[in-house]
């Protein structure tokens, strides 16, 4: 067997594919595990979008003044306003993600197979690709989610609104914007998100096999099969880098859109108004106003959440022996029918 091949079967040991897992199993499951990384990591983002959208003469500009406030206000449930609608959009909305990422990526493999590229390469446009391709299906729910869960979070904060619960949220939007209220910041969003999935996605993939590649460099030397930790440490590692590529990349559209999206509908600004803004009150560093919270939020969600992924993807992996089983009674059902139908015509 050569170094290649070696390589790609001790990758796969990590690497587990979309056609090897128990769906229903993967989606009830994964609710619960990202409902639970969600309850963790969800103080970092009320932190990131307060720091977003302070004004110039706000007093807490900076994350732990920020902490204190809500804390000194509110105490611990300052910290989860909106979390009830964002664990409610999140789950359909992770769904469609999930489901779009896998699926793209398994086509994007296919179509490179013969341009004959590195692994590297490969992980990169493949993975690129169906990161954007999940999140550009996933807006739909996520945008209102955003919307709602952000005005929740900033209610009282600068001036701003504020309201007893989501569905005031929803209620005083539509009344005031109608539907399309809910999808304030719809184009800023795709262009926000869409790319930071794809350098996200990409980036985690391409170190993937990176490392690997490092780790493995001794192949002909009786390299074994990746341990549990190996794998973990590996996944840890990808999934910082990825979240430290994306939030340097992505952070300026993330804070004008979050701006967008909180401000009354009584002092809309246009896009051009809040850059001015953001550049007139802090120049050209205002457009990276909560920097450090989403470099934080973006590599702890990240990691987290790809942990827990591929901890669920392991989980619900179907065993080699289910999958000679059912190719088995497969076979068995499609000679059954084969006989019938040559049973049946008396030209066979």
């Amino acid at each position: 067997m050569d170094v290649a091949s070696k390589r790609q079967q001790s990758f796969g040991q990590a690497e587990i594919n979309w056609d090897k897992l128990d769906k229903t199993k993967f989606y009830v499951v994964g609710a619960g595990i990202f409902s639970g990384v969600t309850v963790a990591l969800y103080p970092i983002s009320v932190v990131k979008t307060r720091m977003q959208v302070a004004t110039h003469d706000t007093v807490e500009r900076n994350a732990f003044s920020v902490i204190k406030s809500l804390l000194k206000t509110d105490g611990v449930p300052g910290l989860y306003r909106g979390f009830g609608t964002v664990v409610s959009g999140a789950i359909p909305a992770r769904i469609i993600f999930l489901t779009a990422l896998e699926t793209t990526k398994v086509a994007a493999l296919k179509m490179m197979e013969p341009f004959k590229m590195s692994d590297a390469s490969q992980a990169a446009i493949a993975n690129g690709v169906a990161g954007m391709m999940a999140s550009l299906c996933s807006q739909g729910v996520f945008v209102p989610v955003d919307v709602v869960s952000q005005r929740l979070m900033v209610q009282g904060y600068a001036g701003h609104t504020t309201y007893t619960g989501g569905l005031d949220v929803v209620r005083r939007v539509i009344k005031s914007d109608g539907i399309r209220g809910l999808y304030r910041g719809f184009g800023l969003s795709v262009m926000t998100y869409s790319p930071s999935s794809a350098v996200w996605w990409a980036s985690y993939g391409t170190s993937q096999r990176v490392l690997w590649g490092l780790l493995q460099h001794n192949f002909e030397s009786g390299w074994k099969n990746p341990s549990e930790g190996q794998i973990v440490l590996v996944q840890t590692a990808g999934g910082i880098f990825a979240g430290a590529t994306a939030s340097c990349i992505t952070t300026p559209l993330d804070t004008i859109k979050t701006r967008l999206q909180v401000i009354g509908h009584e002092k809309r600004p246009t896009v051009r108004e809040v850059i001015k803004g953001l550049i007139a009150e802090d120049g050209l560093t205002g457009l990276y106003r909560g920097l450090g919270p989403r470099f934080l939020s973006m590599s702890a969600w990240g990691t987290s959440m790809i942990l827990a992924y591929e901890y669920l993807k392991r989980l619900c992996a179907i065993k080699e022996t289910d999958l000679h089983h059912a190719e088995l009674i497969l076979q068995v059902f499609d000679d059954l029918f084969t006989n019938q139908g040559k049973e049946s015509d008396p030209g066979l």
